[in-house]
């Protein structure tokens, strides 16, 4: 990348989250990922290099070796001319949602991370190009005995957050998705989570066409019109054009997406490390959720017994789930180690470097990644080593799954692609994992108060509905008049 002949007209805005802002190339499939800052921010040239370089480095010494070198895409570092960085902070503010601008792009340092556009096949540039991205979020329930509330136990982080995040007007309505029927290799609850995501896609799924959100949550903008879904399709899945149009055929292909996602996500991919991790296995927990929706359904219709398939050991999915259950003590296990780890900061702050805190992020680091033991001798040493374990899981719980798919001919698809067939179509496909930035060290403090938030508030809710649910039975029966018949 010449850094002197770049035109900022050639790049355009792609999207941001909390701490990072994407750039798409018009016409080559690559992305420019800067860092965000508050306005006041006073970080130097340099530490915003090292934060780049430690990113790039987790991914590629780090998670590349849980998920395999083809799914994981760390990118570089590169240096670009601050007169281009300032253009294209320009030409993109107008693009931005308005509640993403309490940050301001890096356009200081001229440093920012250059990495393959996701929503595109490099090998189908020239095709048109479907690309599902889903935040799949923690796919099991703790089974640390530090758990205090037995709530957690029974029903998952993600739909307890839901009543929260819904009571805080940050969505409108719950989501039905559990990801425990994502994770469970069930093809009956995969297809209803999925289904579920797509009735309510709030920030776990998106969907691009050539590279275009088509749906999916862009903040305050939501795009989530299945019908108009359906129409984006309709080529991709039905190309000759023989479904008529209507709620039917809107079914139909949506039938015919949520099928070859399920099929994608299940596919056997490369060997790597992680499928050799001994981890604690998933059946030490319980392996649904009793807010599912699925799982209520199941208990009305008086079926009290889940099936749970099983993932695949070398699917995409398994590996994420190994990574996620390094949380091997829950949030409540590692506060108090992380606070025996800050005590010997402050006594020995000098330590920070030698701990590995803040990288590098190297062999060494994931060798302690792979010590299981929960026996705690008391050292510090024992402290670290979970807290950086949970940090690795907690951005396993945070990462993206990204599906791109393109239709191919019977005689055009190679045998070195991955192919998966619809009813009227067959499609290469790509899988990668995305914003896998390693979790801040300083964040434990905040998911530690978050997690206690969370529970209470849905003890709460759920118990003030129950009381609501008893009083309305308990009026009933106050209205009710027996009557006595003569026998």
């Amino acid at each position: 990348m010449e850094a002197e002949k770049m035109d900022e007209n050639e790049w355009r805005y792609h999207g941001e989250g909390n701490k990072s802002l994407v750039v798409s190339h018009r016409k080559r499939c690559i992305v420019l990922r800067f860092l965000k800052f508050p306005p006041n921010r006073s970080k130097t040239p340099e530490e915003i290099f090292h934060q780049l370089e430690n990113i790039v480095h987790f991914g590629k010494h780090i998670m590349k070796q849980f998920f395999g070198e083809k799914y994981v895409h760390y990118g570089e570092v590169v240096h670009l001319s601050l007169d281009f960085v300032r253009q294209l902070c320009l030409k993109i503010q107008s693009e931005r949602p308005e509640s993403r601008c309490d940050k301001d792009m890096d356009a200081l340092s001229g440093y920012a991370m250059c990495l393959p556009n996701l929503t595109r096949l490099h090998f189908a540039e020239h095709r048109p190009i479907l690309c599902v991205e889903i935040k799949p979020k923690c796919g099991f329930l703790p089974f640390s005995s530090h758990v205090s509330q037995e709530v957690k136990q029974k029903v998952c982080r993600y739909c307890m957050h839901q009543h929260l995040k819904v009571a805080k007007g940050k969505w409108k309505r719950p989501s039905k998705y559990c990801p425990l029927d994502l994770f469970s290799g069930n093809k009956q609850r995969m297809h209803f989570a999925l289904r579920s995501l797509l009735q309510e896609a709030q920030n776990n799924l998106k969907i691009f066409k050539n590279g275009e959100l088509i749906y999916g949550c862009k903040d305050e903008d939501s795009l989530s019109d299945l019908s108009e879904l359906a129409r984006h399709l309709k080529p991709f899945f039905f190309p000759s054009n023989g479904l008529v149009s209507g709620p039917h055929c809107t079914r139909t292909i949506l039938k015919e997406l949520i099928h070859i996602i399920t099929m994608t996500v299940l596919s056997s991919t490369e060997d790597c490390k992680a499928g050799d991790m001994k981890t604690v296995p998933t059946s030490q927990g319980r392996s649904y959720c009793e807010a599912s929706a699925f799982t209520k359904e199941l208990i009305r219709n008086g079926k009290n017994k889940m099936e749970t398939s099983g993932l695949p050991r070398d699917c995409l999915l398994y590996k994420t789930l190994q990574v996620q259950m390094l949380d091997l003590l829950d949030i409540e296990g590692i506060y108090p180690l992380y606070n025996r780890v800050e005590q010997y900061l402050e006594e020995f702050p000098e330590e920070r470097n030698a701990l590995q805190i803040d990288g590098p992020y190297n062999e060494s680091f994931y060798e302690k990644l792979l010590d299981l033991s929960t026996e705690d001798d008391g050292t510090v040493e024992y402290a670290l080593r979970k807290v950086q374990q949970y940090r690795a899981a907690m951005t396993a719980k945070d990462c993206s799954i990204m599906i791109a798919l393109s239709p191919c001919l019977q005689d055009e698809c190679s045998e070195q692609r991955l192919v998966v067939p619809t009813s009227k179509s067959r499609f290469t496909f790509s899988l990668s994992v995305l914003d896998l930035d390693l979790k801040p060290y300083e964040s434990i403090h905040h998911q530690y108060r978050l997690d206690e938030k969370i529970v209470n508030y849905y003890l709460k809710n759920t118990q003030a509905k129950d009381d609501s649910v008893m009083n309305s039975l308990l009026k009933e029966n106050e209205n009710c008049t027996l009557v006595l018949h003569k026998m």
